[in-house]
């Protein structure tokens, strides 16, 4: 009788060299854990606006620093005035154009300002400590997620390779089921399940490749890499899966691992820049005592200056004699003026100031005590918050202890089921091959084992997830 050729098997053979010819594709470039955690610390943007806050604050503090020294600055203005007006210079009233300019340097200095500017200071040196613990807080959750993410990635690697282990198996069963079939050895219901189981496993392969590539796709979006250049993940040597350990105390945990923890230290330093923002509200109740100085000059095109004075050969009368009423004459004079140079006037208008500002809070609708108090009523809430993450850091601590040890007893029981039922399946097979076991009891055991295997997949990376995150809390390495 002549065999039927099987149709599954130009698909496994397409399907072979796609997954042949992905494989090559993403050997292009390798990734480890450590260059995937360095890539996302290097090329985030969550973590590079962290960083700019954090620049931010380091000039503020540089700002506040200068505070203490005096300021110096210059000015000038230039002024045209057309028509009757008040020379700004002379104080006279002309009619004509008058072209002014004026010019001084001025200083000032604090000299008390109810400690404000201290304050200040210590303010912003605790904000800026809060931005770089929020820098590494970011720097943290982006590299747990990474390990998050990269374990993923070979956890469906493994997916993926297990299931084209059952594909093949259940090509091979499908292949027999036909053969048989062929010569009446086997019913069509026989060769129908083995169809059902092959269509089974197909299907897994490529919900596993799906699965595979969306991974893959999360990891390179967390590395800001071009999601369209291939790269494959190296796979870590782990064979010492059954020696973790899950004996950890958490309170031990928590005791060594919370003053350095970024959400706490955020926290608290936080608590600190808003206790000093305290003292800045205080200071404005205090009497504010400050020094100026001033030079100056100023130029006018009407200025003039008396160069000599001529007889214009006529008298002037001044009087009368008394009695005679003979006219009493003085000599005429011309004044002869010549405008003051700008150099000369430079000299003349120079002017000099120096004094002190005394300002004494009385009242101003008391907003400097409702400022004290504000700024008490946040700090207060500031308090609230630092021991609400350490709250929240104890029970990430038991939590990650507790998912600890859950992991590894739920991956020595899938371990244990997984022998059990690959023992069970190899019973199976020895009887379904001699005809005392139907075709529906091998295909259920083998979609058993085909669980079971993918089960001890999933149990042992996420050991090794629970694991690597009690590490991170303790301040060991991203490692392996």
């Amino acid at each position: 009788m002549t065999l039927r050729r099987n149709p599954y098997k130009n698909c496994i053979a397409t399907l072979a060299v796609v997954l042949t010819a992905l494989s090559s594709a993403i050997a292009q470039e390798s990734i480890t854990l450590e260059q995937a955690v360095a890539l996302t610390l290097q090329n985030n943007l969550q973590i590079k606006q962290a960083q700019l806050s954090e620049s931010l604050s380091e000039e503020n503090l540089k700002e506040s620093k200068l505070f203490f020294y005096p300021t110096f600055n210059a000015g000038g203005n230039l002024n045209f005035n057309f028509g009757r007006n008040v020379d700004p210079l002379t104080y006279e009233f002309v009619n004509q154009q008058t072209t002014s300019s004026n010019g001084s340097l001025n200083t000032s200095m604090p000299i008390f300002q109810g400690f404000r500017l201290w304050h200040q200071i210590s303010q912003y040196k605790y904000q800026l400590e809060a931005d770089k613990s929020n820098t590494r807080k970011v720097q943290n959750d982006l590299s747990l997620t990474v390990v998050t993410t990269y374990l993923q990635v070979l956890s469906n690697e493994d997916l993926l390779l297990a299931s084209q282990q059952q594909l093949e198996l259940s090509r091979l069963q499908l292949d027999r089921e036909q053969k048989q079939f062929n010569v009446g050895s086997k019913t069509l219901a026989d060769l129908s399940q083995a169809k059902a189981q092959f269509a089974t496993a197909e299907l897994n392969v490529t919900n596993a490749l799906n699965q595979l590539e969306i991974s893959r796709l999360n990891l390179a979006q967390l590395m800001e890499r071009d999601p369209a250049t291939p790269f494959t993940v190296v796979k870590p040597v782990i064979d010492q899966i059954g020696d973790i350990n899950s004996k950890y105390a958490a309170a031990e945990i928590y005791a060594k691992a919370v003053d350095n923890y970024p959400d706490v230290r955020l926290a608290q330093n936080r608590t600190l820049a808003a206790l000093k923002a305290v003292d800045v509200a205080k200071s404005s109740l205090y009497p504010r005592l400050s020094f100026n100085g001033s030079l100056g000059s100023g130029y006018s095109n009407n200025r003039q200056r008396l160069v000599s004075r001529e007889l214009t050969g006529q008298n002037a009368v001044i009087g009368f004699l008394e009695g005679t009423n003979q006219r009493v004459l003085t000599p005429e004079f011309a004044n002869v003026m010549e405008k003051t140079s700008f150099k000369d006037q430079l000299d003349e208008n120079f002017n000099q100031a120096v004094g002190f500002t005394l300002s004494i809070p009385i009242f101003n609708g008391s907003s400097g005590r409702i400022g004290v108090r504000r700024a008490k009523i946040t700090h207060q809430n500031a308090v609230v918050t630092e021991q609400l993450a350490r709250n929240n850091f104890n029970k990430v601590i038991y939590q990650a202890v507790t998912d600890l040890r859950a992991s590894q007893s739920r991956f020595l029981s899938a371990t244990s089921a997984f022998e059990s039922s690959k023992t069970a399946f190899d019973a199976i097979s020895k009887r379904y091959d001699v005809g005392l076991v139907n075709s529906l009891d091998f295909n259920q055991a083998q979609t058993d084992l085909n669980q079971k295997q993918f089960d001890v997949i999933q149990a042992r990376y996420e050991l090794i997830f629970r694991n690597k995150i009690i590490d991170f809390y303790l301040g060991n390495p991203l490692t392996f």
